[in-house]
């Protein structure tokens, strides 16, 4: 194995036993985010891989709906899955 190689590696192994390197970050930690009244710009920055255009699309949903009621109601946007669903539930609120 070439040196920068080995170095690189090192580094990388160094970063994530420090604590210091988050590859994404789990949506355990982060805070809840109202779907009914978040904008496209808050939902894309508080729920990991959930775009500006996949933002856009919950935003649109719920404009259709007069509100969401149900979290099952997210699987009509494209790109959101039951997988999908069940990571981020645990941030989801619909007041």
């Amino acid at each position: 194995m070439k040196l920068t190689r080995k170095i690189a590696l090192l580094l990388f192994v160094s970063a994530i036993t420090l604590g210091s390197f988050t590859p994404l970050s789990l949506a355990e930690d982060a805070l809840p985010i109202n779907l009914n009244t978040a904008s496209a710009v808050d939902i894309a920055e508080a729920i990991d891989g959930v775009g500006e255009v996949r933002a856009a699309a919950i935003i649109s949903l719920r404009e259709e709906l007069g509100g969401f009621t149900m979290l099952e109601q997210l699987l009509d946007v494209k790109g959101i899955s039951e997988v999908t669903l069940a990571r981020i539930r645990s941030i989801i609120v619909l007041e």
